[in-house]
């Protein structure tokens, strides 16, 4: 995009938004990512003055832009309280290094970095977790992941937990909610009870696109070059990540009609389906939806096989 100029000043151009067909400089894709990200804020209940944000942090590009975005620019106009919490799930070849780089993210931007492990958590690593069940992976780790940012919120107490899911992220999660039919999602239906034991997560990234989150990151030095995860390829995101990718590309705009299409559903039904009601697990004592914990389920499962 060399010699092209921003639509709004003279700067050279750096990002061209397919949809609006705007060209942006690095200062007003600046002014976008900020204020798009203080409008999702806002839309998701706002941030008030001294309270503490538990920050989702893998270290890679999605939650190094949103740390950056929460300690630099929101952090001293809302006066929050920020910690990271970075899940070590003991992939090897993998976690090792985006763990040494959310540790380096974190301290250069004096923000507390908490690490928490499968390891220690459940008595092993994701790797010896998974063992002939590989195809389960991404079901897996999802479940026990999410636990544990709880537990680490809570431990830290946090009032809201900020997970760096941009627009191509809920827009998959549409498509396969629809995909697999599954009704309670796809009506968009918040099960009753239990908030008082759950940190309410916010999603500040959900209106970026994931190339508005990377152009922002590599313009901040934020990307770094990490490893993939190798359990990636057994993932249905990964497909239906694929299909989505190809509708942006066909017609621009596509991931925000879906995410659109689904808020506006989710209006349409508010009050026509009864939500279920979290109850609480004999076991590990967290809130369950229905009688069966899936993670008390999956540990379960593997010391039957063990």
């Amino acid at each position: 995009m060399t010699g092209q100029l921003c639509s709004f000043c003279p700067g050279e151009a750096v990002y061209l938004d397919r949809v609006t067909h705007e060209h942006l400089c690095d200062l007003h894709l600046a002014r976008r990512v900020e204020e798009s990200v203080r409008a999702a804020i806002e839309a998701q209940g706002g941030l008030g003055s001294g309270e503490r944000v538990a920050v989702a942090f893998s270290g890679g590009k999605d939650s190094s832009v949103l740390l950056h975005l929460l300690a630099t620019v929101f952090r001293p106009r809302m006066e929050i309280d920020l910690v990271a919490i970075t899940v070590d799930e003991g992939i090897a070849g993998y976690r090792e290094e985006t763990v040494r780089a959310a540790r380096a993210l974190a301290t250069r931007l004096s923000v507390p970095h908490r690490v928490v492990t499968f390891e220690e958590a459940f008595g092993k690593n994701l790797d010896t977790l998974l063992i002939g069940r590989e195809g389960r992976a991404c079901t897996v780790c999802g479940v026990l992941r999410r636990l544990l940012l709880q537990k680490a919120a809570r431990d830290a107490r946090a009032d809201r937990l900020a997970t760096g899911h941009c627009l191509d992220d809920e827009a998959e999660s549409v498509v396969m909610n629809w995909l697999r039919g599954d009704l309670y999602r796809v009506a968009g239906i918040r099960p009753d009870g239990g908030e008082e034991r759950m940190v309410r997560r916010i999603k500040p990234l959900s209106r970026l696109s994931e190339k508005e989150v990377v152009s922002y990151a590599l313009l901040h030095d934020l990307a770094s070059d990490l490893p993939e995860c190798p359990y990636t390829r057994y993932a249905f995101r990964a497909g239906v990540r694929g299909l989505v990718h190809r509708a942006e590309l066909i017609a621009p705009g596509t991931m925000s009609r879906i995410v659109k299409g689904q808020e506006e559903l989710e209006a349409r039904l508010h009050g026509r389906v009864i939500p279920a009601c979290l109850d609480t697990c004999p076991d590990c004592g967290e809130p369950v939806l229905g009688r069966a914990c899936r993670v008390c389920g999956f540990l379960g499962a593997d010391r039957d096989n063990h």
